[in-house]
């Protein structure tokens, strides 16, 4: 599984705490570290971020985006406004395991702001291991999985058939917004790398025009 590591600026300084922790318990999956880092010039807000985390699953680019936000509940409703993704919230260990496990999604949004010292990054620490303790989308409780699962699938086709296409969706927005999301070059670049579909053809023709 190929994982994005990417958040918005607001959150920056805790960009290393969860690659870190991703590295350590997704050791046999690829993280790439999208940022945002201190140190970048442009800033993101979380909206923004969404998108590219959403353009980045789209693509097939990455299999799995782990990000955040403040709170964390304004990423997890900005990336599931984007089509195709199903992100939870997790600011707990057992939400963590029970989204992998249950939901199966494509993304999971973590509360930064959160003061992560002491217990608090325990807490994060812990959250992270369960996130990736297990293969996702095995059922929970176990004896009910075949019914959880079933659900599950039933409600990614509903999402699926109530959304407009990814394609759609970026065109439908204002050219601005478009613009400063190009800025960030290195997922951009990477989804030209690494993209599968028709979203890198609709990257490469706005990677054309000279942004930022």
């Amino acid at each position: 599984m190929n994982i994005g590591i990417i958040q918005a600026t607001s959150q920056a300084e805790k960009n290393q705490l969860v690659f870190d922790a991703v590295k350590k318990y997704a050791a046999n999956d690829e993280i790439i570290n999208f940022g945002c880092k201190a140190n970048e010039p442009e800033r993101f807000s979380y909206v923004e971020i969404s998108v590219l985390a959403g353009l980045l699953l789209a693509s097939e680019a990455v299999d799995f985006i782990v990000t955040g936000c403040s709170s964390g509940q304004g990423m997890m409703l900005a990336c599931n406004s984007f089509p195709g993704v199903l992100c939870g919230y997790a600011p707990s260990p057992m939400d963590a395991y029970l989204f992998a496990q249950i939901n199966n999604g494509n993304a999971v949004s973590l509360p930064l702001g959160e003061d992560y010292t002491w217990g608090g990054y325990e807490n994060f620490e812990n959250t992270i291991a369960k996130l990736f303790s297990e293969p996702f989308g095995q059922g929970y409780p176990k004896d009910e999985a075949a019914r959880k699962m079933k659900d599950t699938r039933i409600l990614k086709e509903i999402r699926r058939n109530s959304q407009c296409s990814a394609a759609d969706l970026l065109d439908s927005l204002d050219q601005s917004f478009i613009e400063h999301i190009m800025c960030k070059q290195d997922v951009v670049q990477y989804i030209l790398r690494h993209g599968k579909n028709s979203i890198v053809q609709w990257m490469r023709e706005k990677a054309t025009r000279q942004y930022c």
